[in-house]
């Protein structure tokens, strides 16, 4: 399969939103992924609020673009989310890329959808949310 079909000019203008949410070694809740498939690593920074929602983001992204798309696009709708919203999330998208069950809710999924062919990028997918809920394992009960 071309790499062209995987790397779409929505995927890789989503690679600029992580501009949007820059490190910031303040935030309390820190965690990072590394892809063993591609060498791909995501660190992610998060603070929740009274409630236990995820309210600030930050990350630290050495990732292809399918990683870096799919920083974006957790970044941009974990806001409000809680700990175990993220950690759901985290398992319905890996077992959507084994092929058990249909591309998961999460608002922009869809873009990198094309990544589920291509197994080396597996882990890339998964990066954000698997930095999330290392950081969050201390987080929530």
């Amino acid at each position: 399969m071309s790499s062209a079909v995987l790397y779409t000019p929505d995927v890789l203008g989503l690679t600029i939103r992580l501009a949007a949410y820059p490190w910031d070694e303040g935030l309390p809740l820190k965690g990072e992924a590394r892809s063993q498939s591609c060498g791909s690593t995501i660190a992610l920074g998060l603070a929740l609020d009274g409630q236990d929602a995820v309210e600030r983001i930050a990350v630290r992204s050495q990732a292809c673009a399918i990683g870096q798309a799919a920083a974006a696009i957790f970044a941009d709708a974990a806001i409000g989310r809680s700990p175990q919203d993220l950690h759901a999330a985290a398992e319905a998208i890996a077992l959507w890329l084994s092929g058990e069950r249909e591309l998961p809710e999460w608002p922009g999924l869809a873009a990198i959808a094309r990544a589920r062919d291509y197994s080396a990028r597996h882990g890339a997918v998964l990066l954000p949310w698997r930095a999330a809920v290392q950081a969050l394992s201390g987080a929530c009960g």
